[in-house]
């Protein structure tokens, strides 16, 4: 399969590493020095791009992927509210895009435990739930996608909880979403529902940036021949 990058930094190069492994070709790398190239002959044909920039960059380099037909596997997160438009604008070129707001498994499992446990801890009103997430120092987005994603899930499971606030709130209906920057952290959530009597919790803490990396060649695979909206649920069939 023939990838193209779009974004070189640290995850950038990540992704490359781990695709190479897995036998695929990098076909260009688009970065900011070579902006311009991804409206190349050579990136249109690539077979799909893996995009992992910065918020204000991503929803341009999704509108140049799609007008040229190149699928769009993205972990760039801070964009959500032009969701739809990219929506739309991927149905209209009649190709695929393939959004995570985090690509590692575990996370992915995180997800389907949260709901699950938000589901059962409904009926116990003397526990107040509440999410932290902790990442290094140049995260620009807070929450993270990863924190937002849990914390819509949350809420969609637990008829006490009617919506998130960041940092902090003295309504139990809300639910606090905590956000920590500091050092090289990869990414560390956390699902905490404290009472007067125990705290209950469930963590995943990232060890590196492979698992991200593996997660977005996997979704460039699955997404091959595919037109549509995909996520980390369709590939993992949960």
């Amino acid at each position: 399969m023939k990838i193209a990058i779009i974004g070189y930094g640290k995850m950038g190069k990540i992704v490359e590493s781990m695709a190479k492994n897995m036998g695929h070709d990098i076909h260009i790398v688009i970065d900011k020095n070579n902006a311009e190239d991804i409206k190349s002959q050579q990136f249109a044909s690539a077979d799909v791009a893996i995009e992992f920039t910065e918020p204000d960059a991503a929803v341009t380099n999704f509108y140049d992927s799609f007008s040229q037909q190149v699928p769009v596997v993205s972990g760039t997160t801070g964009w959500m509210d032009k969701y739809d438009d990219v929506v739309n604008a991927c149905s209209q070129a009649d190709t695929a895009f393939f959004y995570a707001s985090n690509f590692s498994i575990g996370v992915n499992v995180l997800f389907e435990m949260n709901k699950k446990l938000a589901n059962i801890m409904q009926q116990f009103s003397q526990y107040q739930p509440l999410i932290s997430e902790t990442h290094h120092i140049h995260k620009k987005d807070a929450p993270s996608g990863t924190a937002i994603h849990l914390a819509e899930d949350l809420i969609s499971a637990h008829s006490q909880i009617k919506s998130w606030k960041k940092e902090s709130s003295e309504n139990n209906n809300d639910l606090p979403v905590k956000s920590i920057r500091e050092g090289e952290i990869f990414g560390e959530h956390s699902i905490v529902y404290e009472s007067d009597v125990d705290i209950l919790e469930l963590t995943h803490k990232a060890k590196n940036r492979k698992g991200f990396a593996l997660g977005a060649v996997l979704a460039a695979e699955f997404i091959q021949n595919k037109k549509g909206i995909f996520s980390m649920k369709d590939m993992l069939a949960f």
